[in-house]
């Protein structure tokens, strides 16, 4: 059994929840289905978890993760008994994730994310982003996952690319829901930003995380999503006439210099006033060669400072 917590203090269910990324609907489920929750109650019937409960809930999450159906997992945790694993296919492991020095709320998410348990994952990035934002909810908790659930794919043959769908599309849903929450933001005299991937790119996530928060920031933004065809960019620029363009490239074989010089030279206005907009690239795609992709032509690296660099150019 998964080494229960040292501490004695008993901790809530919703503590317990964001701990283990169980969605608390679900701990609620378990104990009246299978018997598996706290032993004690306070005064007034509120839930505390014992170190040697929450011990034997984080059992059951183990084993349902790997595959174990819940009535059978909570046997086992309950009875502290061995139990047969489902037969894994190629490159099947424990199902541990590598995360390294990650906040608790990562922890959370991964697992959740896991187990397929989309309850939890919707309520632990809903409490990550009302807690930290979108800027240390992405850096920290969101991404991390991802990139950990990613790796684990790449290295256990066709397993977890379930998990990883699943969890982009929460991850997705929360950083749209940005855009719902704020509104629209005021007009102001420079025109919005403009973000897209390159032809042939498909990474949207990253550049989601970065629409979210220059929407935190006030900064009016027109994202193209993946892919976006050259012509159509070129076209979409001329009629928007964006302050800045940023570029979004995962892999060098996307990363178009062709593309970048097109948009650097693309201009809209009165004949005599012409205007053009700033051009940044972003993503491992690109290389970090100042000056690689033409004059003014800006290379940016990390969300927050990405949105920092693209607010002073939107501010001018």
């Amino acid at each position: 059994m998964t080494a229960a917590p040292t501490s004695g203090t008993a901790l809530t269910t919703g503590t317990v929840a964001r701990k283990l990324g169980v969605a608390p609907t679900t701990l609620r489920s378990w104990e009246r289905r299978y018997g598996i929750g706290p032993a004690d109650r306070e005064q007034g019937r509120h839930r505390r978890w014992s170190p040697a409960d929450v011990g034997r809930v984080e059992e059951m999450c183990r084993l349902t993760a790997l595959g174990v159906p819940p009535a059978e997992a909570a046997r086992a945790a309950l009875q502290e008994s061995p139990v047969t694993l489902p037969r894994q296919r190629r490159g099947g492991d424990s199902g541990n994730l590598s995360l390294g020095n990650v906040r608790q709320e990562c922890r959370g998410l991964a697992r959740a994310a896991v187990r397929l348990d989309a309850p939890a994952v919707e309520t632990q990035l809903t409490t990550t982003v009302g807690e930290y934002g979108y800027t240390t909810g992405w850096e920290e908790v969101m991404a991390p996952a991802l990139h950990a659930i990613g790796r684990k794919w790449a290295s256990s043959g066709e397993r977890y690319v379930e998990v990883e769908h699943l969890l982009s599309w929460h991850v997705s849903s929360s950083l749209r829901l940005a855009r719902n929450m704020r509104g629209t933001p005021a007009p102001t005299p420079a025109g919005p930003v403009l973000l897209t991937c390159v032809p042939g790119e498909q990474h949207t996530l990253p550049l989601e995380a970065l629409v979210a928060v220059l929407g935190e920031r006030g900064v009016s933004t027109r994202m193209f999503g993946a892919a976006l065809p050259a012509e159509a960019l070129y076209e979409a620029v001329r009629r928007i006439g964006p302050s800045a363009v940023v570029l979004w490239a995962h892999s060098r074989n996307t990363a178009d210099r062709a593309l970048v010089r097109l948009i650097t030279e693309a201009e809209w206005g009165v004949r005599g006033a012409r205007t053009h907009p700033a051009v940044l690239v972003a993503g491992p795609g690109w290389s970090p060669a100042a000056g690689t992709y033409g004059p003014g032509v800006e290379r940016l690296t990390g969300l927050r400072t990405a949105a920092d660099r693209i607010e002073s150019l939107f501010g001018g």
